[in-house]
């Protein structure tokens, strides 16, 4: 057989080429496809079974088989013990796919078949599945045949096997981003570890036996009230931030209870000689460990494992402010610190340099698709293009069958010049813009009339609501028929109209209908009929075509993300499917309600919708938490990998698809109307340059302007009373460099102003000046008394920069001018600001001064002081970092604008669809036992509150706001729950009453993917552009000279210091030292909380033995190299600094220094791990690590633009919710004492938190609260300013400067690799000179 198989592949090219016998039919193409590969088949028999191997039928039937596989797989129920019917299927499909490989085998032999990767694949599956045979037979049930079956169609299918080669293909680079990732947590989690291990048990304990003494029966320690957050761990420490005299008093029926126990008759009835209750809370003030961890024992950093998957949490941006609050009750404030760290650099830097890294390569693998399907694939695309030219060929075979008829039909001499004539003139009046601008105009009316639509409506506007969507769907219904009768069957060839057709139809039927059908939802879709505007547009219909090409791209992209959610919902079904309960020890505190009607794996749909919600991370730690405590701390794993692999991976695919349309985009071509228009410019005094065309267009008006001088002057002879204008204008002219037309330019005063203004230390004073007022603005609160010493200073200071910068401002005009006059005040945009600023700190002052009590007129200006907190844009013009970033913003509006009116349009139209699908919906009872209810009516019946939800769907507006929460990513699994629980208007919602509407919401989020990554695309598209016009580049050139002096100062050496510098340069020696460092972190990873003292001590030995290596290598060194030439390596200053800081937390854990410090010197020892990098700068790490340092001192650069939004969102935010406050009466969802604007150091906080998106719009709908009728804490303006700030916020923070990392990490990563490639040829004659010392004999060259 093998020689049968070997001996036609060394035959000749043209021997081959009549291989059919007489009588047969000559290879197809596939054989001649596979023949280039080097198979072929050397008798007939085996050329026949090699076509039916590799053609497109077997391919077929194999997709089937395991499509109908991954069906009978998904009926998968857990809660079953009998899985006959999937056994069964199992073992039918394993012996088909043996069956497969075998014929294959025998059509091209074993050594051909294994040629190929995905051949290899097969063969791997296969033994997995024989594997778990045997493991099932021995009694293990592993279940690994339901995983690997269904990847079978990778191999199959085309476009998949693609994709997933080109993930194979940047797998080295991203496992690379991968290993220093989880380094990264780990070096994070040593860090936890050493700081907080046991210090979340932390409980209020009672001091004494008061459940005996008193007969009650209370808890041992404090917990928290049902319905909270985070529980109440105290701090043994004063560094901390809650104790146990914290505890808030005891509650009965809404009333505090301030009593203590009483003292006589403890054992009799309470009451008997005291009134009202007695306060137990107070009793409990001893904090000592003994509590659970926080989140059912999830959260903790006892040990290694779970600090891991703390810090991994934290890097995921979800419910990481949680574990930091827990950190800083116990611990210190100052932890924050630590988490800000973490999420910058893993969150921010090191997860979008994964998205980098594969959105770098994707463009690569494109390049190099060969672009036909591979033998033995089925390329969907193909069957695509095949069925559309089928359906197509069908459709023009009908048309001209009908128009035959239709023409034999009406061939009589006396139609046809009746018909042509008018169907000419109908086609001209469809084809004008008077029909299309009508259209146009219903189409906006239509909107209109859906826009308003609201829940409990007037009768009176819903009938005309009614009406008016007759009209509309008939002016509709009238433009088909007139298109059609235009241009008959041809109207159907474009899709537009299709679409058109198919909405008019609908809306006729829904018109049959009920007026509340369900149809309804389905006037919506006319609101994408505005996409034929974008012809006038024409920078958006740029973006709509990138948009439009990343869709196409993006198709199968979409099918692998549904397979792999399949995969992991199966996995999930095998491993939790039945497990999570929602029953534990720590569930008063309702972390996890509706656990077992929605985020489990008990069924297939509920599987596949959780691990949808964990790779978009919308609550994910919430099943996280239920997992580990219902199954096992390892289910963290299944989590872990599902977002790596998913999250990371897969979905930072549409990222490189993303950045590859916008690259390979056409030029922007500016229309010809626009060539000869005014443009901004910020280097001209002006602000205005004028094109090159300008010059003919400007001079036409200066002749205009003489006609008109000519004609004024004419008039003012012919009307002596209007020569005093003439007088004027020519006064004017010649006054024009006067400033205020007051001070001429010989002026004293004006001399002086200018000699001022022009001063050195000029802008220095006013920037100092600047930075006191931007001080006050941060010590603003609300909770400062007006008649305090405080308030007065305050304010004192305040009027005081006022006076300043006014003066200012006058010595600018008095020096440059107002309005007119080359380099005026006013031609320059950032000295409009100052004077914007000044005037309304003036008008500040005045309505202070005017106000005199709380019922004054002027009480409505105070609203100016929200103004003050824009005072800090006075920094942008004086520092010149953040004034480039600033124009670099600006410069990027145009384009950014483009994609925030797609998003734009994209979130109303589906607040139009979810407007019409759950208005009046989201509302529900509130009161004691509402298992009875079912209605509006029932509720009230029973004195309950019927409530509506905050975010709802009532009308256009809060359609908007609730869409654009889930469009930020956070709080859309609720609203997703809350959507399929609404039954309908004035019903009480039932659990997962129409899980169709999992369509609308699964559906946006896909979206909304996609138009999150046009962000990212704009940024990197300008970035690009602005770092090719501002980049300088420095290149550095090593000396060859200094080499040779380098050797021969070497040679000079002693033997035995020769072999003191030999080893030194033996890569040995930093292998070893780089397993010591390595030893040493694994070694610390091993402590953990309660440790034995046995491994305490031991490890502390190893410690010290390690401390003693480093000693030693840097000893050594100093030695070789000698001291000054030592220190002039960077490296070698690290190791140093590694040294000390070892050397001094052994000395402070000797000297029982420890326990005074404010922190472990243990901690210190983590240090080490910088000693690693020297290592890694040889390895092709050397790239990553170069691209994050760049990364990092780019991020250093937007830090600034970060900290100046924060600040003027920080104070703005204090203004305008400082006064908040939540308690038992107004519960919070979002704020609490950690997070609120009482002051701007927690207001900053607070915008952090927002920024990341966790919980953010639980803080939204804090803020948002309807205020109560005497509430002087609640402004009424709350309502719509706080969508407006929050909104603004987010849309400039994470979609714009968070995106401008992911830029910034893009132009890091290639100059990285450029740099490395030029290093690795600049590098190379150097290291063979300097390898030549070592081969000279110690002896001769002492």
């Amino acid at each position: 057989m093998m020689t049968g198989t070997q001996g036609p592949r060394r035959e000749q090219p043209n021997a081959e080429v009549n291989m059919a016998g007489p009588g047969e039919q000559q290879p197809d193409q596939t054989t001649a496809l596979l023949r280039s590969f080097g198979w072929r088949p050397a008798v007939p028999f085996r050329q026949r079974l090699f076509q039916f191997v590799f053609s497109t039928g077997l391919s077929c039937i194999s997709i089937l088989i395991i499509l109908i596989n991954c069906i009978v797989q998904g009926i998968f129920q857990p809660c079953i013990e009998d899985h006959l019917l999937q056994d069964i299927l199992v073992c039918f499909v394993f012996a088909y796919f043996l069956v497969e490989m075998l014929i294959k085998v025998t059509a091209v032999g074993l050594t051909a078949y294994l040629q190929d990767n995905w051949h290899k694949f097969d063969v791997f599956i296969l033994i997995g599945e024989i594997l778990d045979f045997s493991l099932k037979a021995l009694g293990f049930h592993i279940e690994i045949c339901y995983v690997l079956t269904p990847l079978r169609l990778f191999s199959r299918v085309d476009e998949m096997r693609k994709l997933v080669s080109m993930l194979l293909g940047i797998l080295p680079m991203l496992g690379n981003v991968l290993i220093l990732y989880a380094f990264v947590v780990y070096i994070f989690a040593l860090v936890g570890v050493q700081l907080w291990a046991g210090d979340l048990h932390y409980r209020c304990f009672l001091g004494e036996d008061i459940a005996a003494l008193y007969n009650r029966s209370l808890s041992p320690y404090y917990v928290s009230l049902p319905g909270e957050r985070v529980p109440f761990i105290c701090s043994v420490e004063k560094t901390g931030m809650r104790h146990c005299w914290d505890i808030p008093p005891l509650h009965e029926n809404g009333n505090p209870c301030l009593l203590a126990a009483p003292q006589q008759n403890p054992t009799g009835p309470l009451g008997a000689n005291v009134s009202g209750c007695v306060n137990w809370n107070v009793y409990y003030n001893v904090c000592r460990s003994g509590g659970q961890n926080p989140n059912l024992g999830s959260i903790n950093f006892d040990n290694i494992g779970y600090a891991w998957i703390a810090v991994f949490q934290a890097v995921t941006l979800k419910g990481w402010t949680d574990i930091m609050y827990y950190v800083m009750d116990s611990y210190s404030y100052w932890s924050c610190i630590y988490f800000i760290i973490l999420t910058i650099l893993g969150s921010f830097v090191i997860m979008n340099t994964c998205a980098v890294v594969i959105a770098t390569h994707y463009s690569e693998a494109t390049e190099d698709d060969a672009g036909e399907p591979l033998p033995g694939t089925l390329s969907l695309n193909m069957v695509w293009t095949t069925l559309r030219n089928w359906l197509v060929q069908l459709y023009s075979s009908l048309c001209n069958k009908w128009s035959s008829s239709d023409s034999r039909s009406s061939a009589t001499p006396s139609k046809i010049p009746c018909w042509q004539p008018f169907q000419k003139r109908l086609e001209v009046i469809v084809k004008g813009q008077i029909f299309n601008r009508v259209i146009m105009a219903a189409i906006f009316l239509n909107i209109l009339c859906m826009a308003v639509e609201h829940h409990n409506q007037p009768l009176l506007m819903t009938m005309a609501l009614q009406i008016c969507n007759t009209i509309i769907t008939a002016l509709f219904v009238l433009e088909m028929i007139l298109k059609q009768l235009a241009f008959r069957w041809a109207y159907f060839q474009d899709w537009s109209n299709v679409f058109d057709f198919a909405i008019v139809i609908i809306s006729l039927w829904e018109l049959g209908a009920q007026s509340d059908s369900k149809l309804s939802v389905m006037r919506a879709f006319r609101v994408l009929r505005l996409g034929k505007l974008v012809h006038f547009l024409p920078y958006l219909q740029r973006q709509l075509l990138v948009l439009k090409r990343t869709m196409v791209e993006a198709a199968m992209l979409c099918w692998l993300l549904f397979f792999g959610i399949y995969l992991f919902g199966i996995v999930g079904m095998h491993l939790s499917g039945c497990k999570i309960h929602s029953s534990g020890p720590d569930f008063s505190s309702n972390i996890v309600r509706n656990v077992n009607n929605r985020k489990n794996f008990d069924t297939l749909l509920w599987s596949m919708v959780t691990v949808f919600e964990v790779l978009t991370q919308g609550d994910w730690n919430m099943v996280l938490y239920n997992a580990m405590a219902s199954i096992s701390a390892w289910a963290a794993v299944y989590f872990v990998a599902v977002i790596i692999l998913g999250k990371n991976v897969l979905l930072n695919i549409l990222v490189g698809i993303v950045v590859e349309s916008f690259q390979n985009q056409p030029e922007e071509v500016l229309p010809p109307s626009e060539s000869g228009s005014a443009t901004l410019n910020t280097d001209d005094p002006s602000g205005i340059s004028l094109g090159p065309s300008n010059s003919e267009s400007s001079s036409g008006q200066m002749q205009s302007i003489q006609v008109e001088e000519a004609a004024v002057t004419q008039t003012d002879q012919d009307h002596g009373s209007m020569g005093w204008m003439r007088k004027m204008q020519r006064w004017c002219k010649d006054h024009e460099d006067w400033s205020l037309y007051l001070l001429s330019p010989q002026n004293w005063w004006r001399r002086f102003c200018t000699k001022v203004v022009s001063h050195r230390n000029f802008d220095m004073i006013i920037q100092i000046f600047i930075m006191i007022n931007c001080v006050t603005i941060a010590w603003e609160r609300p909770s400062i008394q007006p008649e305090s010493m405080e308030r007065q200073h305050l304010d004192r200071i305040s009027h005081v920069l006022a006076v300043i910068f006014l003066l200012e401002m006058l010595i600018k005009i008095s020096a440059l001018g107002l309005v007119f006059g080359k380099g005026s005040y006013c031609h320059s945009l950032w000295n409009i600001l100052d004077g914007f600023l000044v005037i309304t700190s003036l008008a500040d002052i005045c309505v202070e001064l005017m106000s005199s009590g709380t019922n004054s007129s002027v009480d409505i200006l105070k609203t100016l002081r929200l103004l003050r907190t824009l005072r800090p844009l006075r920094m942008v013009k004086r520092t010149p970092k953040l004034k480039l970033a600033v124009e670099a913003i600006l410069a990027s509006v145009k384009p950014m604008g483009n994609i925030i009116l797609i998003c734009g349009i994209f979130i109303f139209f589906y607040s139009l669809l979810g407007l019409q699908l759950f208005k009046g919906k989201f509302f529900h009872c509130v009161g004691g036992n509402i298992t009875r209810v079912l209605n509006k009516s029932d509720c009230l019946d029973a004195n309950y509150q019927w409530v509506k939800k905050e975010y709802n769907f009532d009308n256009l507006i809060q359609a908007a706001i609730s869409v654009f929460v889930m469009y930020s990513k956070d709080g859309w699994v609720n609203l997703m729950y809350d959507g399929l629980d609404a039954v309908g208007v004035d019903q009480q919602p039932q659990p997962n009453y129409n899980l169709w509407m999992l369509l609308y919401f699964i559906s946006f989020i896909l979206m909304s993917f996609l138009l999150l990554d046009m962000f990212i695309g704009v940024m990197v598209d300008i970035f690009n552009k602005c770092q090719r016009e501002q980049r300088t580049v420095k290149e550095t050139e090593s000396d060859p000279d200094s080499e040779y002096e380098e050797v021969t100062y070497f040679l000079n050496y002693s033997w035995l210091r020769l072999k003191i510098l030999n080893l030194c340069r033996n890569e040995s020696m930093e292998c070893f030292m780089t397993v010591i460092i390595i030893v040493s972190l694994l070694l610390m990873g091993v402590e953990h909380y309660e440790q034995p003292e046995s491994v305490r001590q031991f490890l502390e030995w190893v410690f010290y033995v390690i401390t003693i290596v480093l000693v030693l290598e840097v000893v050594l060194k100093i030695i070789a190299f000698g001291l000054v030439r030592f220190l002039k390596v960077g490296w070698n200053v690290l190791d140093v600094f590694i040294v000390l800081i070892s050397v001094i937390s052994v000395v402070l854990t000797q000297l029982k220094l420890s326990d005074n410090m404010p922190i472990k010197p243990s901690i210190f020892r983590v240090m080490r791990v910088l000693r690693l990098a020297q290592v890694l700068k040889t390895t092709k790490m050397k790239v990553l690590l170069k691209t994050i340092t760049r990364t990092l001192y780019q991020v250093g650069n937007l830090g600034l633009l970060f900290l100046f939004f924060f600040f003027i969102y920080a104070a703005l935010g204090v203004e305008l919710f400082g006064k908040l406050e939540c308690s038992e009466d107004i519960p919070c969802r979002g704020l609490h004492r950690h997070t609120n604007f009482e002051n701007f150091g927690v207001a900053l906080l607070t915008l952090y938190k927002v920024s990341t998106g966790d919980n953010w719009s639980g803080i939204l709908k804090d803020t948002m609260r309807e205020c109560r009728v005497g509430d002087s804490n609640c402004p009424s303006y709350l309502f719509w300013a706080s969508p407006i700030f929050f909104t603004t916020f987010v849309v400039t923070v994470q979609f714009v400067l968070v995106n401008l990392v992911v830029a910034a990490i893009m132009q890091a990563l290639e100059d990285s690799t450029e740099e490395v490639k030029n290093d690795r040829l600049r590098l190379v004659p150097p290291v063979i000179v300097q390898h030549q010392p070592m081969q000279v004999n110690p002896e001769e060259s002492g």
